[in-house]
């Protein structure tokens, strides 16, 4: 019984402006770490790995199940053998097929999307000193 009214004593030291600043700095932080957009907040420079690594993991895994669904009908056509792969060769073939092209359409589109925001990044810097005058 002294337990608990020891913590409701200790919850009710704070005042309301302390505990008003935790929670305006915990709801910041997390609102600004969710972000998608948390390139805009950050000054350094991405380096090419970083904005291109899902592509060319992308990329990497398609052209694995390509080149595994390549090995896999060549040896049904090579009548080696008739089980496994009749199914799996084509459907790794497939697979691999899409998983590549979607890596090589991706590269594009990020390219794109910065050319965008450098270009967005220079009309707001222009229309701010604009202003400004």
């Amino acid at each position: 019984m002294e337990m608990s009214s020891t913590e409701n004593i200790d919850l009710g030291v704070r005042s309301c402006s302390e505990s008003n600043d935790l929670l305006t700095s915990q709801t910041v932080s997390s609102f600004y770490g969710s972000s998608r957009s948390e390139s805009l907040w950050a000054l350094e420079r991405r380096s090419a790995w970083e904005i291109y690594h899902k592509p060319i993991i992308v990329m990497s895994i398609g052209g694995a199940f390509f080149l595994v669904g390549c090995v896999l009908t060549g040896l049904y056509f090579a009548d080696i053998t008739k089980k496994t792969c009749n199914v799996l060769g084509p459907a790794a073939l497939s697979i691999g097929l899409m998983f590549l092209v979607y890596g090589l359409v991706w590269v594009p589109i990020i390219k794109e999307k910065r050319q965008q925001k450098s270009i967005s990044k220079f009309y707001r810097n222009q229309k701010m000193s604009f202003i400004h005058l």
